[in-house]
């Protein structure tokens, strides 16, 4: 995460709190370190935006700081609604939490749609594979190192270069270049 959006979300965070935060509650929170808040939060108030703090007391925003309102007409609220319940389906566990993030935001900043509903019912958040990771190998172009199980039971180490991850209900699908054998394979 940019420093940027790492500052929007703090101030997103502090916006929606109902009490103080602490900065290694905000740090917990975006996966970063304690100074790293103490860093921002001051660049925050040097930009003037209102954040106040106490020590041992932790962090809280000013009234009156909004941020421009989002508007989407019904079927849009729809769609979003939908899509951002769908996500739970996955069995990505940073895609979810970004999704929960996002439908609180949206929330706030419009009403959205209750009167539609997506199951949640879909693959499990797979328990030895961490894709996040996947899909930062994807967006960065870089490549991993697996331990692959064929169907017999036989494990190889693999290199692979991640192209795409394909979310099904029963199953999530990695597609990427493998080294071993030197073509496209589906994991």
């Amino acid at each position: 995460m940019g420093r940027s959006t790492r500052m929007f979300e703090i101030i997103q965070i502090l916006r929606n709190a109902k009490h103080p935060r602490t900065a290694q509650a905000i740090a917990q929170e975006l996966e970063v370190t304690k100074r790293t808040i103490y860093r921002d939060i001051a660049a925050l108030q040097a930009m003037r935006v209102p954040v106040e703090g106490e020590a041992g007391v932790g962090y809280i925003m000013r009234l009156g700081f909004d941020l421009p309102p989002v508007n989407f007409n019904v079927e849009e609220a729809e769609a979003i609604t939908v899509g951002l319940a769908l996500i739970a389906r996955t069995g990505d566990r940073g895609l979810n939490r970004a999704a929960k993030s996002a439908a609180q935001k949206l929330t706030e900043a419009t009403r959205l749609s209750a009167t539609v509903f997506a199951s949640t019912w879909g693959v499990d958040e797979p328990k030895l594979v961490d894709l996040t990771i996947v899909r930062k190998a994807i967006r960065e172009e870089r490549k991993l190192q697996i331990t692959y199980q064929a169907k017999e039971g036989a494990e190889t180490q693999r290199i692979i270069w991640p192209i795409a991850i394909a979310y099904h209900c029963e199953v999530i699908v990695i597609a990427a270049w493998c080294e071993l054998r030197q073509d496209l394979r589906h994991f």
